[in-house]
Formats: structure tokens, sequence, C-alpha cells
């Protein structure tokens, strides 16, 4: 039965998707105040600011791909394609520290439109030639990073970084506005944005109805196809707006650079209780996971910084695997104790003895 006609199954995943969210916040609560007791520097403002720049891009990377992960699908491109469309229109552009601001702007649909074939390739791939998600976009990973290599050098004649201005309005629209980390505030509009996709429009219930059961979503007339390839574009597509946050901190920019990006926007996803198999998301769940994974690295980061022989780094990436195997292991326990508990009614009366 679906949410629409019964209110009240839909009232209980609002309820345990808000109670998740309550005990990620707590975490992240948690994990703030034993970083800052190791460290009260944690909680300056040059390490705050630092963390919103560097939370942004993951949290736009993660967005995109839990449309993705809602079809019970997955893509591991959208690290490599984010890079890949800055590095690409940098190169296309000429990017420099003394670029006029007219030829900056024409980065911005290049690396927004770079990001949205790739995720049509991937919808492609996936929907049409019905490649296993994990390896057509591994595909689409190594063809982007290569491609956009070879692109970017023909174009330069050097193998030197893709230099973005380190300076100026690019900064203040995406990153830094006077002090003030204003993509936070980009942040919340598109996960407004997607909030409103996802719950309530066609294309969100399809994509959800396409995680939950594929073959009766296509029973019921919905072209799965169609969406699963949308779910794909939008993934790209914002992997190509979280470039224009990459580049505006980092503005120096390398093929090597962002590597595993996808692996950490991947994991805010599913800590946030997107479930792993498709047919439900949480979009401020993955808000709430990337903020946990951005706390968890910078503290890291900040606790091992001073005498310590150990790298924070991979210290982060065992810390994430952790919480990640055990988020996955929640949404098993969580479906089996679903499974369990749904006894239709006619198996109820046919199990029942007779008078």
């Amino acid at each position: 039965m679906s949410e629409k006609k019964n209110p009240l199954l839909a009232k209980k995943k609002a309820a345990t998707s808000s109670k998740q969210n309550i005990v990620i916040i707590l975490a992240a609560v948690v994990l703030f105040a034993i970083f800052y007791l190791i460290n009260p520097g944690f909680a300056s403002q040059g390490n705050l600011l630092t963390m919103a720049k560097s939370f942004v891009p993951y949290a736009i990377l993660a967005l995109g791909v839990t449309f993705v992960i809602a079809t019970g699908g997955i893509d591991l491109s959208i690290g490599t394609v984010c890079i890949g469309s800055a590095v690409l229109a940098g190169a296309i552009c000429k990017t420099g520290v003394s670029m006029d601001d007219g030829i900056l702007w024409l980065t911005i649909p290049i690396i927004v439109l770079t990001g949205m074939a790739f995720g049509l390739i991937n919808g492609l791939l996936v929907a049409k030639c019905k490649l296993a998600p994990f390896i057509a976009t591994l595909g689409t990973m190594l063809v982007s990073r290569g491609l956009t290599a070879v692109i970017s050098e023909a174009l330069r004649e050097t193998s030197s970084a893709v230099k973005y201005p380190t300076t100026g309005w690019m900064q203040k629209v995406f990153t830094n506005a006077n002090g003030f980390p204003i993509g936070i505030v980009w942040v919340l509009g598109l996960t407004i944005i997607c909030m409103v996709v996802m719950y309530k429009t066609k294309v969100g219930r399809y994509i959800l109805a396409i995680g939950s059961n594929e073959e009766a979503a296509r029973l019921s007339g919905i072209n799965t196809d169609k969406y699963k390839i949308i779910a794909y574009m939008i993934g790209g597509t914002f992997a190509g707006i979280a470039a224009l946050f990459y580049v505006a901190s980092n503005p120096s920019l390398t093929i090597a650079a962002g590597n595993g990006m996808e692996l950490d926007a991947i994991a805010g996803v599913y800590i946030g209780g997107t479930s792993t198999t498709g047919g439900s998301a949480s979009i401020v769940g993955t808000i709430l996971g990337s903020m946990i994974l951005v706390i968890i690295r910078q503290g890291l980061n900040i606790a091992l910084s001073s005498g310590s022989v150990v790298s924070a780094t991979n210290i982060t990436y065992a810390v994430t695997g952790v919480i990640v195997v055990g988020a996955v292991m929640l949404d098993v326990l969580k479906k089996k104790s679903a499974a369990k508990v749904k006894i239709p009614v006619a198996e109820k009366k046919a199990e029942a003895p007779k008078a």
C-alpha cells in the first residue's frame, strides 16, 4: 500500500526519519564537544570557517548522489567529474589570476554542463545498456579523469595545475562574503530544492518507487529508464555545482585533486539514513551525515597535528569506514525488523484454524 493511501505509514516513516536526524545531531554535538575539550582552538572562528568551506562541496555532492542511491544505484564518478569539469573549464577559458571577469563567467556553464553530460552518460549506461551501476560509474570515473587530463594538457600545452583567481567575485559569491561562509546559504537553498523535488514532485516519487520495487514501478506504468536517467543527471549536475564551490576555495587544481571525494559524499548519504538499497531517502539526513564527516576530519586533524606519528587522514578513513559499516548494518537490521512485523492480513486468515 502506498504512503498516499496509508497516511499512518507515511507518518511512521517521517517519525523514524526525524529520530534518525535527532540522533545524528546529538552525535555531532558530542563530537564537537570532545574535539573542543581536546583543543579549544577547534571552536575558533578561523577553524569554523575552514570547516564550512570544506563542508559545502561535499554536502552538494552528497545531495546529488542521494537521488541516485534512492533508485538503488550508486555513482562512483561524481568526485572525478567534479574536479574534471573544473579543470576542463579552466583549460578552455585559460583561467589565471589576471583573468577577465567576463571570461571567468564562462567557466560556470561549462562546469555545470560537463557534470550534467557525465550524469546523462551514466544514466544511459545503467538504464539503456543495463550495466550494473557500480561498473558503469567506475568506468566513467576513469574516463572522466583520463579525458580531462588529456584535453586540458592539450589545450594548455603544459601539465601544471589549472589556476583560478585567488580573489574576486567568485570567492565572494561561492565561499567567503566579507568573512561570512556564503556557501552555507547555497547549501540551505539547494537542500530545500532537493526536498521539494524528492518529496513533492513526480520525479522524486517515481525515483523512490524505482528504488523500492523497480518491476512493480514499471508494471504500474512508470518509465523506469527515464527516471533513472534523470536521477543520474541530477547527480552529475550537482557534481558540477559542487565544483564551483571547490574551485572558489581551492583555486589551484590538478587532475589528482579531490581524489576520494565521491566516497566521502556517499558515506554522508548512508550515515544520513538513506537506504543502501533504495526506496527511501533523507535529504536532511544527507546534510547532517556530511556535517558529521567534516567534524571528524577537521577534529582529528587538529587533535593529531602536534607531536603525533599517526596520520590524521588515515585515522579519518578508518573512523569513516567504521561509521559507514555501522550505518549500513543499522539499515539492514531495520529492514529485517520491518519485514517481520509486516504480515499480510490475508496470510493471517489463511493460517487461522477453521472452526
